[in-house]
């Protein structure tokens, strides 16, 4: 067997308000952890802190679920970003053939959704 991702723990003030904002069913509390099951199986585990050091995720995604996740963002008023900079906001880019946008979770966290052309 190869190397594979599995979890990954998820900083966060509100855990139940982080692992709600990406739009996804939750699972049962697991310990200190609110978990998220993504497609590919792997895990984001929120964990409540204090202090949040920002971190980035970056989530590939169909066409279809990257129309939906864009019209939630616009919907929300939230900002969004074509770069990692920050620097041209409202654009989305088209790298590596796909479409791509980064905006930030209510903790700051630097969050990438893309598709592959």
């Amino acid at each position: 067997m190869g190397v594979a991702l599995d979890h990954t723990i998820v900083c966060a003030t509100d855990r139940e308000e982080s692992a709600g904002f990406l739009g996804l069913e939750a699972g049962p509390v697991t310990g200190p952890f609110v978990p998220i099951r993504l497609a590919n199986g792997v895990t984001l585990d929120y964990l409540r802190v204090d202090r949040v050091t920002s971190q980035h995720y970056a989530f590939l995604v169909g066409e279809d679920d990257f129309d939906a996740a864009m019209a939630r963002l616009e919907r929300a008023g939230i900002t969004y970003w074509a770069d990692p900079f920050h620097e041209r906001a409202g654009e989305v880019n088209g790298l590596n053939g796909g479409r791509g946008v980064y905006f930030e979770d209510p903790d700051g966290h630097s969050l990438e959704l893309l598709t592959r052309g």
